[in-house]
């Protein structure tokens, strides 16, 4: 197992987003110095029927903070401009579509009350 594996957890937010879940966890090394870990988990199953999670993890060191919010505010603005284009899939658009369609049905099925809101302080990673 990794040694980071073993550091304090000071902190985890979960966000759910269609068929993955995403945690944010703040964590602190032995030195006191803080970072955060991603990961992506997604439920799979087994030809068996048994379930297993599939999970990607990056460290975001303190230092890097700045530098990959930049980055990735910049990819979900250059998102958001190409979507204006109309040239590309927009599940918001067919999520809501479908809502009103069946209304109940469609909205306790398939979309989680944090995929809702469709602002940029909010991104859906699914819609991406």
């Amino acid at each position: 197992m990794s040694d980071y594996s073993n550091r304090e957890e000071i902190y985890s937010r979960p966000v759910r987003a269609g068929k993955r879940t995403y945690f944010f966890d703040v964590k602190a090394t032995r030195g006191q110095d803080l970072y955060m870990t991603i990961t992506e988990s997604k439920r799979r199953f087994e030809e068996d029927g048994s379930v297993h999670y599939q999970k990607h993890k990056i460290f975001l060191y303190r230092e890097d903070f700045k530098n990959f919010e930049d980055g990735f505010l910049d990819a979900v603005e250059k998102i958001q401009e190409l979507m204006a284009t109309g040239d590309y899939r927009d599940p918001i658009a067919e999520r809501e579509a479908k809502s009103e369609e069946t209304p109940q049905e469609s909205k306790d099925e398939t979309v989680a009350p944090e995929a809702e809101s469709t602002s940029a302080d909010d991104i859906q990673f699914d819609d991406l």
